[in-house]
């Protein structure tokens, strides 16, 4: 599978993000504008001696994204979604594609977007999941679907 993060704020949740991608063979995309240098040293820090083992992508644009990869299914994760993370069947090729920490995904990213924008349920009035977190859950149960497959 295939994690995109579009303008990924804080260098310690893209550290964790990076070491979930590693430990689980994972893709990393990340769409600027970044808060943050990938050479970072807190970057580094919070991917421990992981950060080399991920398959990092880095695009200007989630236009640049999506058109290199027009074939390929993308699921929106945002608090916007009405369906539930865990109601579809992932493939091995998806993408999950998480906005920043501080307001999440663009409008023009969920635009025309809808039938694939998720959500994990949350209480009412409660803030939302930590990003790396999130990214992790539903990583997890994309994984889980095709039994994790290359993992012992």
């Amino acid at each position: 599978m295939r994690v995109v993060l579009v303008e990924p704020e804080i260098p310690a949740n893209t550290g964790n993000i990076a070491r979930t991608c590693a430990v689980t063979g994972t893709e990393l995309f990340l769409v600027r504008p970044l808060g943050f240098s990938i050479e970072d040293r807190y970057l580094k820090r919070a991917g421990l001696d992981y950060w080399h083992m991920v398959r990092i992508h880095v695009y200007d644009s989630f236009a640049d994204l999506a058109r290199d990869y027009k074939e390929e299914r993308f699921f929106y994760l945002s608090t916007r979604g009405k369906k539930f993370y865990s109601d579809f069947q992932y493939s091995d090729k998806d993408f999950l594609v998480f906005g920043k920490e501080t307001a999440g995904l663009p409008d023009y990213v969920l635009k025309g977007n809808e039938e694939y924008t998720l959500r994990v349920p949350m209480k009412p009035g409660s803030r939302s999941l930590n990003l790396s977190n999130t990214v992790a859950l539903v990583l997890f149960e994309g994984l889980r679907q095709q039994g994790f497959q290359g993992m012992i």
